[in-house]
């Protein structure tokens, strides 16, 4: 299984890569190493795995092209967001009662998680456990929204129900007609995040190497080989951790997801007569439209927003332009509000919007497709994939593996991204 080309692997120019904590060192592998497990790719995943596996005991070596959060984790708009897109009910039904709940447990428990470890670690990267708040543009929307709230609410988590006063409280207008709030969710300067799972993973003892792109992996005996430019590692098992950047290292996984430029902005930090209005709280934000439109201040009170997603990087020129417009919108009294910053980063979306883990051969596994919620999810999954590894008996929280399962015309996948964002677009004009 090889891999033949590579993408630009300097750290792209971000509001998270100006404001990060220090990074780690993280050496280009050299010459012939062996590991009990071998990593591929540091993002939340793949470091999050390398922790367990380290505090497990086990000796781990993670394998990166670029350096830790590199991809998505290090571009992301920071949200920590419990649970996936469908709610507990849906998932039972669809899974039945055994997987259904492991999953619904495994969701509802990864912000929980992220801040755990952020506190725990005492990691250096701004983390605010003050809530996720999802909104109602549409009055249409309110009974799903009090469906979930319900859901979660009658689960014990720590939940509330916003009315359109109270949720204008915390926006400062009537924008929205109601929706709730899950306070075990908030808010990350990712790459810090990712940078701080690096540092935890090796004061446990993993070995983290940057600058390291694996160039083939192979079956050997009961283990695997990895070869890299600098040298081979040989692993008795794999957990490959790639997710958005996912290529042909392993068949036909990178065809089982959509890669989709996730895409933000951000403005100069706002005067103080200004910071309290919108999400004064610290709390994140994001909201029904179909185009999902998502925003939050961070710790030194700039106004981070994302929201559209591309299929090719040329386009995220123009959902820039639209997110400057929103954020005018948001704050028409900060008069023409200066921008500083504006990115985008590759993540996987999946066909059945659940992410997926698969156990490709045995000793080897993956985990990929958080659909935008990978900051809470990719984090809980690389918990999971250690447990795998670790053959830990009676793990706290498992996900179901799920056979590879390329999608239909996955070379056409970039028009089909373009029209359905194009159709949901429209529709969700017609909604306002």
């Amino acid at each position: 299984m090889n891999k033949t080309s590579y993408p630009n692997l300097s750290l792209p120019p971000s509001l998270w890569a100006a404001t990060a904590a220090p990074a780690a060192e993280t050496p280009a592998m050299a010459g012939d190493q062996r590991a009990d497990v071998a990593i591929v790719g540091a993002g939340f995943t793949g470091l999050s795995a390398a922790l367990h596996l380290a505090m497990g005991g086990a000796d781990v070596a993670v394998l990166e092209a670029g350096e830790p959060g590199w991809g998505a984790s290090g571009r992301n708009g920071g949200q920590v967001i419990p649970g996936l897109k469908e709610d507990p009910r849906e998932m039972i039904a669809r899974f039945g009662p055994e997987k259904g709940e492991a999953m619904t447990a495994a969701a509802g428990a990864a912000a929980d998680l992220v801040f755990d470890l952020i506190r725990d670690h005492g990691m250096d990267c701004d983390g605010q456990q003050t809530g996720w708040i999802q909104a109602a543009h549409t009055t249409a929307q309110l009974p799903t929204l009090r469906s979930r709230h319900a859901d979660w609410a009658g689960r014990d988590a720590n939940v509330a129900w916003l009315d359109a006063d109270e949720l204008g409280q915390r926006m400062g207008d009537g924008r929205y007609h109601g929706g709730w709030i899950d306070k075990r969710g908030g808010g990350v300067q990712p790459l810090s995040y990712a940078r701080g799972l690096a540092r935890a993973a090796q004061k446990h003892g993993a070995r983290v190497h940057g600058a390291s792109p694996v160039q083939s992996l192979t079956r050997v005996g009961a283990g695997w080989r990895l070869q890299t430019p600098g040298g081979i590692l040989t692993a008795d098992k794999v957990i490959l951790a790639t997710n958005g950047y996912t290529d042909g290292l392993w068949p036909k996984l990178a065809q089982t997801v959509v890669p989709v430029f996730s895409v933000q902005v951000a403005t100069a930090p706002l005067g103080e007569n200004i910071r309290g209005k919108v999400l004064g709280g610290g709390e994140v934000l994001s909201d029904t439209r179909r185009v999902l439109w998502y925003f939050r201040q961070d710790a030194h009170g700039r106004l981070i927003m994302g929201g559209g997603g591309s299929a090719y990087e040329s386009g995220a020129e123009k959902i820039y332009g639209g997110l400057r417009e929103r954020i005018r919108e948001l704050l028409p009294e900060a008069g023409d509000v200066a921008f500083e910053f504006a990115w985008n980063g590759k993540v996987a979306m999946t066909a059945d919007h659940y992410p997926h883990l698969h156990e490709l051969a045995p000793g080897l596994w993956a985990g990929l497709g958080y659909n935008g919620r990978g900051v809470a999810m990719a984090t809980m999954m690389g918990r999971i994939l250690a447990d795998r590894a670790l053959e830990t008996d009676d793990p706290a929280f498992d996900f179901p593996a799920s056979p590879v399962r390329p999608l239909p015309l996955h070379a056409l996948r970039g028009i089909a991204v373009t029209a359905t964002r194009a159709y949901y677009r429209f529709r969700d004009a017609l909604e306002r």
